[in-house]
């Protein structure tokens, strides 16, 4: 638990209460929630920039209070955003000044750094100032600077915010070769397709509490009491009248047309029926995602970044 006390208020905020977490080893992580539910409360506790007010916190074994430096010697943290770079001196010397605060010897910080820029496709670019990357490229230095000391565990916290589509593919792809190398992530994100995509499982947080922990392969469960349809509808008139049906509960758009959420799973077959008579021929049942999931459990306050 950690909570606030307010200078000007009675009393004390929750920031984070009644979180119980276990993160497996080689696993990526999604770490989701609205805005203010905890979660950089969470991952600042982890990586021992805040205590926390009750509770524990072990990462590799080590606790986050008692043995701090035994943590922090093996996680890292990538931020999202120009944070941890400095922008006017190069790749390499960003690399360099990180080496040294992690304490690693010369020889030891020159080839990493090397690797590290050869590995991030940073090498052609590595002795030129930073400010004159792509927002991809500052994000795969981000990454190298959090592997500067060789960390088992990592934090990203809204690592692929901004990014083209080619980089924040790019990006995944490195994050999931950490993991065949054996090191955790637990990526932070606001993005429902990126976290589905990428985590083997979801942890959702809101007003400081677990809300779900689950397999992203098996999210679905949590709505199980209805099923969804998609269907393509060029017709605004057609698609309103679709959202005042009794049995649908929400209309939103979905890869290029649009899915309703039912709100009983025999409502399928009735809505098929529905848009077949009203000439919708592009329509078929499809599984809930991790944002319907989402969805359901926050409601749409949550969605703003």
């Amino acid at each position: 638990m950690r909570t606030y006390r307010a200078r000007r208020k009675a009393g004390e905020t929750v920031a984070l209460g009644g979180v119980s977490l276990t993160v497996d080893d080689s696993e990526i992580l999604g770490l989701l929630g609205p805005n203010g539910a905890g979660k950089t409360t969470l991952v600042k506790i982890l990586s021992t920039v805040l205590l926390p007010t009750s509770g524990t916190a072990r990462v590799l074994g080590k606790d986050v209070s008692t043995e701090a430096r035994a943590v922090r010697e093996n996680v890292g943290v990538v931020f999202g955003g120009e944070r941890g770079l400095y922008p006017r001196i190069s790749a390499r010397q960003n690399l360099a000044f990180w080496a040294a605060l992690y304490r690693l010897d010369r020889r030891t910080a020159r080839n990493r750094c090397q690797e590290l820029l050869e590995r991030m496709g940073l090498a052609d670019r590595a002795d030129e100032p930073v400010e004159t990357f792509s927002r991809g490229m500052k994000q795969r230095l981000h990454l190298a600077r959090g592997l500067i000391h060789g960390p088992r565990v990592l934090f990203l916290d809204e690592p692929t915010t901004g990014m083209d589509p080619v980089a924040a593919h790019d990006f995944r792809a490195l994050v999931r070769e950490l993991r065949q190398e054996g090191r955790t992530v637990v990526l932070t994100t606001h993005d429902m397709a990126e976290a589905e995509a990428l985590c083997d499982r979801v942890t959702l947080i809101d007003h400081g509490r677990l809300v779900l922990n689950e397999p992203t392969a098996h999210i679905g469960r949590y709505l199980d009491t209805r099923e969804s349809v998609d269907f393509t509808c060029d017709d605004p008139a057609l698609l309103d009248e679709v959202g005042r049906l009794t049995f649908v509960e929400s209309v939103g758009p979905r890869d290029g047309g649009h899915r309703a959420l039912l709100k009983e799973p025999g409502d399928v077959a009735r809505l098929l029926v529905w848009l077949v008579e009203r000439g919708v021929l592009s329509a078929r049942r499809s599984e809930p995602t991790l944002e319907d999931v989402y969805l359901r459990l926050i409601g749409t306050r949550a969605m703003s970044v």
